[in-house]
């Protein structure tokens, strides 16, 4: 998948169709807090994101405290955001559901 950073016009449509997402204060990055039942749905979310993750070849920046996993996404090479963080977002989305 082609990592060229997305124009401000085509980050913002992509955004529109992706629940719980936003865009970060500096512009080049998606966020998002998960929030399960308890550590081990969590984590399970995590392990099942990350090997998604490894499939695209394109790894979320990421921390998890008990219950909660904050996600940051952007295509770091590209310098901003990508096709490859809303098709990541999207996957997390499905899996969190």
């Amino acid at each position: 998948m082609a990592r060229e950073k997305l124009g401000a016009d085509a980050v913002q449509e992509a955004l529109a169709g992706l629940e719980g997402w936003t865009l970060a204060e500096d512009g080049n990055s998606i966020q998002r807090s998960f929030t399960f039942r308890n550590f081990s749905e969590a984590f399970a979310f995590m392990t099942r994101v990350a090997l998604a993750a490894e499939k695209l070849d394109h790894h979320p920046d990421w921390t998890n405290v008990y219950r909660t996993v904050d996600v940051t996404l952007n295509t770091h090479d590209a310098g901003g955001l990508t096709e490859l963080d809303f098709k990541l977002a999207r996957k997390m989305n499905a899996y969190a559901d």
